[in-house]
């Protein structure tokens, strides 16, 4: 199938008059009829990073033509998810002169993402942002659900708030200048979807892991469009995570731990969510409710799309569990995890046994 013929897909983020739009396509930087009716003033700031910006910011002013357009460019990589960074992008907000009228647009990955929805809501109590999302990971989840965040060395995701955008554009056309190592990352989110509720979507991408990784347009649309439309669905049911979207956090207890231990950027979010879905499936096993064969497809699938599934043994057991004491999901001093009770069936529980956990994390490192 050529590009050409790859149809524009747009799905919806059923939150009533919160509500947005999620386009999916290929080339869609070159298409400013998706972007222009979700800016509401005549200022717009585009934030991006120094990875980023030479490749598309162009591309973007261009589409912005009537506007008054000001950007910033920070720093790339999960390190400078900082408040200290964060306050640099306020400043160039406040020194640009930006009104509350401002909409602020998210050009790059997770972290340009977090930072700059978490800016939104606190600029003047509050402005408009438009996530443009350039990563995998970013595309098929951190720009979708309004989770915005900086870091802390205490904690990962720590300081943020709830804050939807007013629309996301996943142009996959973007994947295409991503490094093999990032393009993986976002691969483990991708799989997370037909862990927690999407059995089909597994299988599926069992038998078109290759063609993902050879970044095929057909494949990364399908595979982009059907996470979207996992996690708006689930979004939709639970905006703030009182429930059924604590589903999406599996892997992300043990991975938070792992980025947090080993120092922001060390391993990449995705490669430590990979690690942390093999832990939660070992240890689902060990509680009796993933049967063996079922972990050995989820370790086989997270190492063909070239992911670790194992956790790095220079973090101490003793050192992930204090870290993963401090998890956001912890209530009442208990740690909460999501495991599986197959694939394609996710729960929240904090009743197991510590000596599996600790005999889980014992196990799975390298």
């Amino acid at each position: 199938m050529t590009t050409d013929n790859l149809q524009l897909k747009k799905l919806n983020v059923a939150l009533a008059e919160r509500s947005y739009p999620l386009y999916i396509g290929h080339g869609l930087l070159g298409r400013p009829e998706l972007l222009t009716p979700y800016i509401s003033g005549r200022e717009v700031m585009i934030v991006s990073n120094t990875t980023v910006a030479p490749l598309y910011l162009e591309r973007v002013v261009a589409m912005l033509a009537d506007y008054r357009v000001g950007t910033v460019v920070l720093p790339d990589g999960e390190q400078y998810k900082t408040l200290a960074v964060l306050d640099d992008l306020f400043s160039a907000l406040l020194e640009q002169r930006f009104s509350r009228q401002v909409t602020i647009i998210a050009l790059g990955g997770g972290v340009v993402g977090d930072m700059s929805g978490f800016a939104a809501a606190c600029y003047q109590r509050g402005v408009p942002f438009v996530q443009i999302p350039t990563t995998l990971l970013a595309q098929v989840d951190s720009s979708v659900g309004g989770k915005t965040a900086v870091n802390h060395p205490l904690g990962k995701n720590m300081i943020g708030a709830f804050y939807q955008p007013r629309c996301v554009i996943a142009d996959t056309a973007t994947l295409d200048t991503l490094d093999d190592r990032q393009f993986s990352a976002g691969i483990a989110e991708v799989i997370k979807y037909g862990l927690i509720r999407d059995r089909e979507f597994f299988d599926w991408l069992e038998l078109n892991m290759a063609a993902l990784l050879a970044r095929d347009p057909a494949a990364l649309i399908y595979a982009v469009e059907r996470s979207c439309q996992n996690k708006a669905e689930v979004v939709a049911e639970d905006e703030h995570e009182q429930g059924v979207r604590a589903w999406l956090n599996l892997g992300h207890t043990f991975g938070h731990a792992i980025e947090t231990g080993m120092g922001y950027g060390e391993w990449l979010h995705g490669e430590a969510i990979a690690a942390g879905t093999y832990m939660a499936a070992d240890l689902s096993a060990r509680l009796g409710w993933l049967v063996q064969g079922d972990v050995e497809r989820i370790e086989s699938l997270l190492k063909q799309a070239r992911l670790p599934v194992r956790g790095p043994k220079a973090l101490a057991v003793e050192r992930m569990l204090e870290l993963m004491a401090v998890d956001k999901k912890v209530q009442d001093g208990s740690i909460r995890l999501v495991l599986l009770q197959g694939i394609g069936a996710a729960t929240v529980t904090d009743q197991f046994d510590p000596a599996l956990l600790r005999a889980t994390l014992e196990q799975c490192r390298t």
